[in-house]
C-alpha cells in the first residue's frame, strides 16, 4: 500500500504571497521535517500569526523513503519532477500529487541536508533569460529570497551543469534524460513561480533543524506574511557550478573526507577510479556535494567557482 502524503494549509483573509515549504524530499534528510512541524505548532498555538497570504507546509514529501530511512523510496523524488500520466513508481505518483500543489503557489522553499561535513548554503536557478534550457524572469525575487536565508554561500547553475553532463555522455539530445534533471525547483519555475533550495547542513548536524526553522521564518517575513525580517547580514559568497563528476564504479573512491566548499587547485587529485586513474580538478575552485557513497552512474561531486552575478536587496 502506498504511503500517504500529509499537507498543512494556512490561509489569511488578507491577500498576499502563496508560499509552499517542502521537507523530506529525501527520506534521510529530517531537518526540514523538524522545522516545518515546529512552524506548524507555532501557527496552531498562536505564537506565530499569518497576517496575509497562503502557506502550505509539507513535512515529509516522500513518505515511503522516510519510512525506509533512506534517500529514496523507489527512486530520487527530486528528479523527473513533472506530471506523468502513466506513473510507473511511487515517486512518480507522489510527484503527480505535489505538482498541482506547487503550481498553485508563487514561492517554494525546499529544505534539504547533505552527506558530508560542510556549512549550510542556498541554491538558486538561472538568471533572467528566454533560452531553451530554463527560461526565467523572476531571478531578482529568487535571489532576494536566498539573501534572506542567512547562509554564507549561495550556489547557482544546477541545470546548466546537468545539461553539460548529458552532453559529455552523448545524451544531449535526449529529452527524457534532460527531463530527469528536473527537480522541485525547476518545476516551480516552469509554472511561473520561483524557488530556493536550502541545504541546512550535514544530515545529523544538530543545528540543521534550527537553520531550516529560521529560514522558514525569514521567508514569511520577507514575503510580509508573518513575523519581522531578521537584521541584515553580510552578503553571501556567490558560487557558480561549472562541472559535475560521476562515480563510475564501486571501486571509485575519494582521496579524503571532502566537505562542501573545500578549495581545490587545477590538477589537484580529488579521487581515484577503480583502475587507479586519478580524478583531478579541471580548474581552481571548490568542491560541492561530495558524496563518497554515490551509486555508480550518479553524481560523485560538483565543482564551483566564484560567480560574477550580483544579488541585491
Amino acid at each position: 500500500m502506498d504511503e500517504a502524503l500529509r499537507l498543512h494549509a494556512f490561509a489569511s483573509p488578507q491577500p498576499g504571497a502563496r508560499l509552499v515549504v517542502l521537507g523530506g524530499v529525501h527520506g534521510d534528510e529530517t531537518c526540514g521535517t523538524v522545522a516545518i512541524e515546529r512552524v506548524r505548532a507555532d501557527l496552531e498555538s498562536g505564537r506565530l500569526a499569518l497576517r496575509r497570504g497562503e502557506l502550505t507546509l509539507v513535512p515529509v514529501a516522500n513518505p515511503l523513503a522516510r519510512r525506509r530511512q533512506r534517500r529514496e523510496g523507489e527512486r530520487n523524488l527530486n528528479r523527473s519532477f513533472q506530471p506523468d500520466p502513466r506513473p510507473a513508481d511511487y515517486e512518480a505518483r507522489i510527484t503527480n500529487r505535489l505538482c498541482p500543489v506547487l503550481a498553485r503557489h508563487d514561492v517554494l522553499l525546499d529544505l534539504h541536508s547533505f552527506h558530508t561535513d560542510g556549512t549550510p548554503f542556498a541554491m538558486i536557478g538561472p538568471r533572467d533569460n528566454s533560452g531553451p534550457l530554463e527560461p526565467f524572469h523572476r531571478a531578482r525575487e529568487e535571489g532576494l529570497l536566498a539573501l534572506h536565508l542567512g547562509t554564507d554561500c549561495v550556489v547557482e547553475a544546477w541545470l546548466e551543469v546537468y545539461a553539460a553532463r548529458l552532453a559529455r555522455r552523448g545524451e544531449a539530445g535526449d529529452a527524457r534524460a534532460l527531463a530527469f534533471g528536473w527537480g522541485t525547483n525547476e518545476y516551480m519555475r516552469s509554472q511561473g513561480g520561483y524557488a530556493v533550495t536550502l541545504e541546512c547542513g550535514q544530515h545529523r548536524d544538530p543545528q540543521a533543524p534550527e537553520v531550516a526553522y529560521r529560514a522558514i521564518l525569514a521567508s514569511l517575513a520577507l514575503l510580509d506574511m508573518a513575523g519581522e525580517p531578521p537584521p541584515p547580514r553580510r552578503p553571501p559568497r556567490l558560487l557558480r557550478l561549472v562541472d559535475v563528476v560521476d562515480r563510475e564504479a564501486e571501486g571509485d573512491r575519494l582521496l579524503r573526507d571532502w566537505a562542501s566548499f573545500d578549495a581545490v587547485q587545477r590538477g589537484q587529485p580529488i579521487g581515484l577510479r577503480a583502475d587507479g586513474q586519478a580524478v583531478a580538478a579541471p580548474c581552481d575552485g571548490v568542491i560541492v556535494f561530495p558524496n563518497p557513497q554515490a551509486l555508480p552512474g550518479t553524481e560523485w561531486f560538483y565543482l564551483a567557482v566564484d560567480s560574477d552575478r550580483e544579488l541585491r536587496a
